[in-house]
């Protein structure tokens, strides 16, 4: 089958703006929290992953799989582990990519504001600045998350704002465009379900877990 890559265009995400810039200390470390079901991580998460860090100029960036979405409580997922594999793998991407297994092992609903407890409370705020990287639809409803106003006090929010989405702006609260890539999680299942290709949707290396576990095939790998 022919593959389909992955198309990128062309925003202003390669240039950091000033004001996201502003929102941050210039001495502190910078570490952004990239969370998600990641079922399967796929090259648009690379990519905004990377812009983000490029535009706020953060030193790491902590790629999160929940164990289970709060947001997506109901119907099938991938097991923790195999999700955690994959993940670990897709950051192999960037020197700046970390893979975090701490809501796989904490199980349950994965609430970030007990994340970012975790994080916030095994730093020092003197050197360490932490970043919660979502998009545009996540922050539309992040008055609903579990403690927002928490959240709010422990960290910064970074917005991604894809090809000129309205973002917020504000204390606090940031505004980061990043590179719109046609690729989503549901478009790669289906494609492994109809027998297409995925090259250049997601990492050779998740690619090949994909196919080693059987997943998104019409009933197959997702208990």
């Amino acid at each position: 089958m022919p593959s389909a890559p992955a198309k990128r265009a062309v925003t202003g995400a390669d240039a950091a703006p000033d004001r996201a810039l502003k929102a941050f200390s210039s001495t502190r470390r910078r570490v952004g929290v990239f969370g998600g079901t990641f079922d399967p991580p796929h090259a648009g998460h690379v990519s905004v992953a990377k812009d983000v860090a490029d535009s706020l100029g953060l030193d790491e960036v902590v790629w999160i799989p929940a164990f289970r979405s709060p947001h997506k409580p109901e119907g099938p997922q991938t097991s923790a582990a195999i999700r955690f594999e994959m993940v670990r793998r897709v950051t192999k991407a960037d020197v700046r990519f970390r893979a975090d297994d701490r809501e796989v092992i904490r199980e349950g609903l994965s609430y970030a504001v007990d994340t970012l407890r975790d994080m916030t409370s095994a730093a020092s705020k003197d050197d360490t600045e932490i970043v919660l990287i979502m998009g545009t639809d996540q922050y539309a409803s992040f008055d609903r998350w579990r403690e927002p106003e928490s959240i709010r006090e422990m960290v910064t929010i970074a917005v991604m704002d894809r090809g000129g989405e309205a973002g917020p702006d504000g204390t606090g609260v940031c505004r980061v465009p990043v590179g719109r890539v046609d690729v989503s999680s549901t478009a790669v299942r289906e494609r492994v379900a109809r027998g297409v290709s995925i090259e250049g949707l997601v990492p050779d290396d998740v690619a090949a877990v994909i196919e080693r576990e059987g997943l998104y095939r019409e009933g197959i790998g997702r208990p």
